[in-house]
């Protein structure tokens, strides 16, 4: 009956569109008083789910990413994007993805990287004879590679999202995605230069030399070593992990303010405002998924989910096929903190028990949620784009499947190839 309340009652509750956050809080409101539990069980399980060290590299991170934005670094990243690929057939197309990798690799948010470079590379694109609906789709994709960058706070929730239920450390999942981002990438250029060829796009040119990609490089170096300055901190012994967020704000402040001096006083209080308003949205809802996830193990939500899998296929590849399709619907829904909260302890007991890896698990769920952000009825990141480029939604979905096709090429190699997510983890061990 419990369990059948907390189901239904969430379920209702965001088809009226109620906040997540809220729909969650008051779906274990709901279950509490069906339970006759007191009511300061949901308090007390929030209060603790929040109350963890880890959780200061969310705010961070989330800050140093909108630094990044506000700072000016983004017009160095396309500039020598666009000198080492701008030549090529559809270079623009391929010059915004290598460009929002790059810029995604520094501020580690796919809307903070879609709102960064879309605002460049779209109306650039357009201008250039480009396709408004190519022009999104092109920078929206690649803007997801984002969440499996070293500098994502999303991979900070989702260790904590597996607390009780495997080890995994930061360290280890950053390191995870490495190689599926690059993966991502290669797919990514791939489908934006098969469109591009398709559909006749020029070249943009000859290609302007090695030395001015070197100066192109240069310029973009110092904000590009956020990424090194982390990755070399941790593994040498230098600070955890934790800390690196906050080196990552001293960084990305001392380049926009001494290096670029591109970062106005004005802008540095709406990356401060914008941070703050994140920051609080995601504890909101790693505090109110506590709470939640408290009564799906005291309901056996996990068990009875993995039971139900069996009762389809006992067939790994199956399995692992069923979570990404139920990953990617509710992703289509639900915010990414939020998948990541409620899904982890569903899905992870399930895919371990099949012999997925933990941290192969938690890429293959980033890439989930990834997808899902560009996906509607939410799909926050398309919105941004297709605002930008001034185009419906409905225009851009008509013409996605390539791109889909790309990211569900990377999805499928690092479900079933654990080399992919596992070899450099290896390493670092």
């Amino acid at each position: 009956m419990e369990l059948t309340v907390l189901a239904l009652s969430f379920t209702l509750l965001l088809l009226l569109g109620v906040p997540v956050a809220f729909a969650i809080g008051l779906s274990s409101v709901a279950t509490i008083v069906v339970a006759g539990l007191p009511v300061a069980v949901v308090f007390q399980k929030m209060v603790g789910g929040m109350q963890v060290f880890s959780f200061l590299a969310i705010p961070f991170f989330v800050f140093a990413g909108e630094l990044m934005l506000y700072g000016g670094i983004a017009d160095r990243i396309v500039r020598f994007a666009n000198s080492l690929v701008g030549h090529v057939r559809g270079g623009l197309g391929m010059s915004n993805v290598i460009g929002c990798t790059l810029f995604g690799g520094v501020a580690g948010s796919p809307l903070a990287d879609v709102s960064a470079m879309g605002s460049v590379m779209i109306p650039l694109m357009k201008k250039e004879g480009y396709d408004a609906d190519y022009a999104v789709n092109v920078t929206t994709h690649a803007a997801l590679v984002g969440a499996i960058m070293p500098t994502s706070h999303n991979m900070i929730i989702f260790t904590l999202a597996t607390s009780g239920i495997a080890s995994v450390s930061v360290m280890s999942l950053i390191l995870a995605g490495l190689v599926p981002a690059l993966i991502l990438t290669l797919c990514n250029l791939g489908a934006a230069y098969y469109v591009a060829v398709r559909r006749g796009y020029p070249t943009h040119g000859a290609f302007p030399g090695w030395a001015e990609v070197l100066r192109a490089f240069g310029a973009s170096l110092p904000g590009l070593l956020v990424v090194v300055i982390i990755l070399a901190g941790i593994l040498s012994g230098v600070f955890t992990a934790t800390e690196s967020a906050s080196i990552a704000v001293a960084w990305a402040l001392l380049i926009t303010t001494l290096v670029y001096r591109s970062l106005t006083w004005h802008n540095f209080l709406k990356a401060c405002a914008k941070a703050c308003k994140t920051t609080g949205v995601v504890l909101l809802l790693i505090g109110i998924s506590a709470a939640f996830g408290y009564f799906m193990a005291l309901y056996e939500v996990p068990q009875l989910t993995g039971d139900l899998m069996k009762s389809v296929s006992s067939e790994p590849w199956v399995i692992f096929l069923m979570i990404n399709v139920l990953l990617f619907i509710l992703g289509t829904f639900l915010d990414m903190a939020a998948t990541i909260l409620i899904c982890t302890p569903i899905f992870m007991p399930i895919a371990m028990q099949f012999g997925m890896d933990p941290i192969q698990f938690g890429i293959v769920m980033l890439i989930n949620c990834a997808l899902g952000l560009n996906t509607p009825p939410v799909g926050s990141v398309q919105f941004v784009g297709c605002a930008i480029g001034e185009i419906s939604v409905g225009q851009v979905m008509r013409s996605i499947a390539p791109f889909y096709g790309a990211l569900g090429v990377c999805l499928l190699l690092v479900t079933y190839v654990p080399a992919f997510s596992l070899w450099l983890p290896s390493l670092y061990k």
